[in-house]
């Protein structure tokens, strides 16, 4: 007797040929699209004829033929790491777009976007369980505390354009910062060199006895609003640089970002601020992602909402998105 199964919110945007080699991956797909010209899989009662995209709730029939293809579902990566379906739903429901090359998360803080040593969960990890049959790739990075877009690639094709998109400035990142300190001028350039948590204005310093080599890193700013000695700032990233922002707020701006217990300091807030800052969180927003898509080659612009450890606190500020 045929099996009726419902389509999951986790399993949306799956094409149905992926749907079946999921659940039965000895199955031959000359088999599959057998069954689907005789009428004997189907999608909510019509013909299937094996590239339909499913929807949360859709309803597949399964031939009862198909069982000797049958193994339980099994959600790991290739280095074996096991995912809860909760996990993985919780990782669908960061989902901003997706299709056949890409998928994009608003990646929530806290979460790390490479898996390493001592790393159970990661977006790079995550995403591979969640999407079995295809490359998943990193094309940019974010800081482990840093919330908001992260664009991820689902095949190699797409990775090489991202990747160099990336690498050749073409893709546009802009950040919301709330910052402890008050920020003069309002809007400007910094144009340095990062090396270990320090700044250095010129590569001669940093080739005197260092035996560092010089990283450039650039990042423009507008202050939005201020509210006492706060300011939320809009970032525009030329550079891609490790904490970069964090550092430019701290040491170039001399107002670092609320929150940051790395690069932080222990500027007074007065009692109502304090207890919304008490969230252990870094208040920095990959808020907005302009590139252009590697298939289709239209520019794509992505934002991300406000993260919800965010929102008293900007409410309360008055403070409004760019």
């Amino acid at each position: 007797m045929a099996e009726m199964v419902t389509v999951s919110k986790t399993e949306e945007g799956t094409r149905l040929l992926r749907w079946f080699l999921r659940r039965y991956p000895s199955m031959p797909q000359r088999e599959f699209y057998k069954l689907c010209r005789g009428g004997q899989i189907r999608v909510n009662s019509s013909r299937a004829k094996g590239q339909e995209i499913l929807r949360d709730g859709d309803v597949v029939r399964i031939p009862p033929t198909l069982n000797s293809y049958a193994v339980l579902p099994v959600k790991k990566t290739e280095s074996g790491t096991r995912f809860s379906l909760e996990d993985l739903e919780f990782l669908r429901q960061c989902i901003i777009h997706n299709d056949e090359d890409i998928v994009v998360f608003n990646k929530p803080a806290g979460l790390a976007v490479q898996g390493g040593t001592g790393i159970r969960k990661s977006i790079d990890k995550m995403a591979a369980a969640l999407f079995p049959y295809d490359k998943i790739s990193l094309v940019h990075r974010l800081d482990r505390e840093t919330s908001g877009v992260l664009v991820v690639a689902k095949n190699q094709k797409a990775a090489q354009i991202l990747s160099s998109e990336f690498q050749n400035k073409t893709a546009r990142k802009e950040y919301l910062a709330l910052l402890n300190g008050e920020v003069n001028p309002l809007r400007g350039i910094i144009d340095n060199y990062i090396i270990k948590g320090q700044v250095f204005e010129d590569a001669k310093r940093l080739n005197n006895g260092t035996g560092q080599r010089p990283q450039r890193a650039v990042t423009e700013y507008e202050v939005l609003s201020k509210a006492g000695h706060l300011s939320w700032v809009l970032f525009s990233p030329k550079t891609g640089r490790t904490h970069q922002l964090r550092i430019h707020s701290a040491l170039c701006l001399n107002a670092p970002i609320v929150g940051d217990i790395l690069y932080g300091t222990d500027k007074k807030l007065d009692g109502t601020l304090r207890s919304m800052f008490e969230t252990n969180n870094l208040f920095l927003l990959a808020y907005k992602l302009t590139f252009r898509h590697p298939a289709s080659g239209k520019m794509l612009t992505m934002r991300a909402p406000i993260p919800d450890f965010m929102q008293p606190v900007i409410k309360f500020l008055e403070f409004k998105l760019p």
